[in-house]
């Protein structure tokens, strides 16, 4: 077989070399991805200026994402919310009809023994809404895991910021703004207030794209409506003494759980 000459071997290298170049992309990418740990997350001042980046808690934002449990969740609170008050009138409580409309025969028309019956006008309705429960229940570990999975989703979106503080001296929505836009919030934000609080709650009311939420009120519906979380680092600590995981009664190691809880540390 007679050997190849040098102009038939460049265009081939030439070939393999930009095959080479998305792979080496692809693979720069992913060490990027793994270089970047979700649980380190800017961390902001009182006047939206970042100072450095905070590192969340394992026992809540480390948990691995479980879609079915966030929404079976999901759909137990939009159920769970349904008055289920809506109630229509049957035959037997529909008012009126009591005497028979015409006689039975030589009308030519239909036989008819009620102007209330279903097929008249002012009638009775066959199937409609009777007052109904319309609740699920769910285990409280379960309710905890689709809290700890959205909240964990949320931080592998890299979609949650810290503030140390919020230091309105007095309601005004205009500085809500301008610290939502410091903090470079472009979409709807959920905000988490270890406490209430009238001074901040009124700056932000006013926000069509912004939402107070107590860290102890945390649920998955608010997490799913909005693009972006703004926790008050006191806040952190009640995440995980409401929705950490719970030993197991009988367990061996139910004491190691207390040394979990993990405080937020920030790194310059």
């Amino acid at each position: 077989m007679a050997e190849e000459t040098e102009e038939e071997t460049a265009p081939k290298a030439e070939t393999a070399e930009k095959a080479a170049k998305p792979a080496r992309k692809k693979s720069a990418a992913k060490a990027e991805k793994k270089e970047h740990d979700p649980l380190q997350v800017p961390y902001f001042d009182g006047a939206g200026e970042q100072q450095g980046e905070l590192t969340l808690p394992k026992v809540i934002f480390a948990e691995h994402p479980n879609v079915a449990v966030m929404h079976q969740a999901y759909v137990r609170q939009m159920a769970n919310a349904r008055q289920g008050n809506a109630s229509t009138k049957t035959r037997a409580t529909v008012r009126g009809g009591g005497a028979k409309p015409y006689r039975q025969k030589g009308t030519g028309r239909a036989r008819h023994g009620s102007t209330r019956e279903p097929s008249m006008k002012g009638g009775a309705n066959v199937f409609g809404p009777r007052p109904r429960d319309y609740s699920q229940r769910m285990p409280k570990q379960m309710r905890r895991l689709a809290l700890r999975s959205a909240l964990s989703q949320k931080a592998i979106d890299g979609q949650v910021r810290v503030i140390e503080s919020f230091t309105f001296e007095e309601p005004r929505t205009g500085e809500a703004a301008n610290l939502l836009g410091a903090i470079g919030f472009e979409d709807t934000t959920l905000v988490v207030l270890p406490a209430p609080n009238l001074v901040v709650s009124r700056s932000f009311e006013n926000l069509a794209q912004a939402k107070i939420v107590l860290a102890r009120n945390m649920n998955v519906r608010d997490l799913f409506t909005h693009t972006y979380l703004l926790l008050a680092k006191d806040s952190i600590d009640l995440l995980i003494e409401n929705f950490r995981k719970r030993p197991r009664a009988g367990d061996e190691h139910e004491g190691d759980h207390e040394h979990e809880h993990e405080h937020a540390e920030v790194a310059e």
